[in-house]
């Protein structure tokens, strides 16, 4: 079977369905395009994960959230989407203005938004459970909105951000995951098929030791800084009096704007987005794990979304007779009934449609004796001299 994931195909197969809901063959052949097609089709997933906490961490969030709007704008929907932000900065009461999270110091874009969808919130946001996330290990019981719903046609970015060190980052100020683990985690979504590509960003001090022990084929890794320099913050704010983001950050998003779906710009020059001259920490890539040459990866191979649509030159006839229809399907076994929704009215019409009126029904045994009880007691307590005072 295949997973069809496009809606827009599922959509028009519906509509398809619901017209030649009798023929059974143009049926077949629409569901046969759409699946020969779905195979084709490349699937994008993004992860982002905010691992700190606290209203000092603002910036962390503020990251995190930018990246989240970026790859939403090029393309890439919520569904495919996972993330994980360890504190709710735009609810917190320090926050001056409720609701909203900014990343720049002129307070024009709120990067929280209106639709946001946090996947993994506070005492989620754990070691495990982002382990779990990426190799699929997670119970059964996970709505499909926490999975990563990837295979081996998915071209997969990772985002991660908070404090680190040599070797590891911090989830939480509580617990740590190590370069070996995070290594081992893409090993096995390799293993299991969960990746075609993968692009692997990570913005915290000595950044560069989280990619030194993958081993896993088609990775691409960039850091903020290099092993013994510190990732900087970067636009600071007296009113909020914490920084709004990180330096890298910053600059990778500052490029980002200038992308649309249909760039050419690639991976070298996200590369060269952030030069120790504005980042202080020197950035860092590896690239001796990935099979293609990085000057001929776009962008939007990894932060966008863009269908790859093949053009047939074969027709496909969706006449309602088909000749040979009904040696395939005996004349009893074709759909003779109507479809109910078919026979329904408009929607405007049955909005506006005046209730029916009940057709009346003659009392039942219950009423007449009640009625008739209540004319005993009545004739017993007043009697027949007391009827002229009633009429």
């Amino acid at each position: 079977e295949v997973d069809i994931r496009i809606t827009g195909q599922i959509f028009a197969l519906g509509q398809l369905f619901f017209k030649y809901s009798c023929n059974h063959v143009v049926l077949m052949q629409c569901v046969r395009l759409v699946c020969i097609s779905a195979l084709f089709n490349m699937v994008f997933f993004c992860f982002k994960v905010c691992t700190s906490r606290f209203w000092f961490n603002y910036r962390h969030v503020a990251n995190t959230l930018s990246v989240y709007r970026s790859v939403k704008r090029l393309g890439i929907p919520d569904s495919h989407i996972v993330l994980m932000l360890a504190d709710d900065m735009a609810c917190n009461p320090r926050n001056p203005k409720p609701a909203t999270v900014f990343s720049h110091k002129n307070m024009e874009l709120n990067v929280y938004g209106d639709d946001v969808e946090v996947d993994y919130r506070s005492y989620e946001v754990t070691v495990e459970n982002f382990l779990r996330v990426l190799t699929g290990r997670i119970p059964p019981s996970t709505p499909r909105s926490k999975r990563l719903l990837s295979d081996d046609r998915s071209n997969i970015l990772i985002y991660m951000t908070g404090h680190g060190g040599n070797g590891f980052l911090k989830f939480q100020d509580s617990e740590e995951i190590t370069n070996v683990e995070l290594a081992d985690a893409f090993e096995q979504m390799w293993q299991k098929r969960r990746y075609n590509e993968l692009l692997f960003i990570i913005d915290t001090c000595q950044g560069a030791s989280m990619y030194e022990r993958f081993y896993s084929p088609n990775i691409m890794a960039l850091a903020s800084s290099q092993v013994g320099e510190d990732s900087l913050s970067h636009q600071p704010d007296l009113g909020i009096g914490v920084h709004l983001m990180d330096r890298y950050t910053f600059y990778v998003l500052e490029f980002l704007e200038e992308i649309h779906p249909a760039s050419q710009t690639n991976m070298n020059d996200l590369f060269q987005v952030c030069p120790k001259s504005l980042c202080v920490s020197t950035p860092g890539h590896r690239t001796d794990l990935f099979q293609r040459d990085p000057q001929n990866v776009l962008i939007t191979d990894f932060f966008g979304s863009v269908r790859k649509v093949e053009i047939t030159a074969e027709t496909l006839s969706l006449d309602r007779d088909v000749p040979g229809l009904e040696s395939k399907f005996p004349e009893e076994e074709l759909a003779t009934e109507p479809l109910k929704y078919a026979e329904q009215l408009p929607v405007a019409q049955i909005i506006h449609q005046k209730p029916k009126q009940k057709d009346w029904h003659p009392p039942g045994g219950f009423i007449l004796g009640l009625w008739a009880l209540i004319i005993m007691v009545f004739f017993k307590t007043y009697g027949i001299k007391h009827m002229k005072h009633v009429f």
